[in-house]
């Protein structure tokens, strides 16, 4: 477990690709593995990652902390910046996308749709093309830095979808590679709940696809 903070109010650490972010019924989710870490055994999630998605979150370790946290992402002085390699290039080098998007919470699944009825909510992201590459296998990939201005369900990967350029590896929504799918929590900038200083907390993923890109 990779631990970039821990004091007696949050827990910054990079959660892997392979676990929930929340606590699970098995009780092997990242947060559970992080409430094993405090003596009082409380963990408060603010934030989430989905599964097949890693890098940097931060918990709290009491319920005071969990309330100013959740708080600072609601007033949205938490900034949330994702790394991605999306399959293709975008018309623009960077750009805001915004969308109406509905979860089916049956499957699991978030669609963009044309009106607002119940259950829809506005999307909004921002993002900016760092490199491009051509792979022998994947064809012409891009690597994206992307700042989410909402947190929806799966809103990264349902945007650039819709737009016919997937994250590499996400079969959920229209990809076809066989290779996890391409997608990190990057950099994290939230106000800490105690001293109220603004911390920044980053993750620079290793191997492929991201060693791909030169830069």
């Amino acid at each position: 477990m990779e631990i970039l903070l821990e004091d007696q109010a949050i827990t910054v650490a990079i959660k892997p690709p392979d676990l929930l972010s929340e606590q699970a019924p098995d009780q092997k989710g990242f947060a559970d593995l992080l409430a094993n870490r405090n003596p009082n055994g409380y963990v408060g999630v603010v934030h989430r990652l989905d599964l097949g998605v890693g890098g940097v979150m931060v918990y709290a370790r009491t319920p005071q902390a969990a309330a100013k946290l959740s708080a600072a992402v609601q007033s949205h002085a938490v900034k949330k910046e994702y790394l991605a390699v999306i399959h293709g290039e975008m018309d623009a080098p960077a750009g805001e996308l915004q969308d109406l998007l509905f979860h089916d919470r049956t499957r699991n699944k978030t669609f963009v749709v044309d009106r607002e009825r119940r259950g829809v909510k506005a999307a909004s992201l921002s993002y900016r093309t760092l490199a491009v590459c051509d792979h022998p296998e994947y064809g012409r990939l891009s690597l994206l830095q992307i700042e989410l201005h909402t947190g929806r369900t799966h809103q990264i990967r349902v945007q650039f979808s819709y737009r016919k350029h997937p994250l590499l590896g996400d079969g959920k929504y229209g990809a076809h590679d066989r290779c996890p799918i391409a997608l990190v929590s990057h950099r994290l900038t939230f106000p800490h709940p105690i001293s109220g200083k603004t911390t920044v907390f980053t993750y620079a993923p290793s191997g492929e696809p991201w060693s791909l890109f030169d830069i």
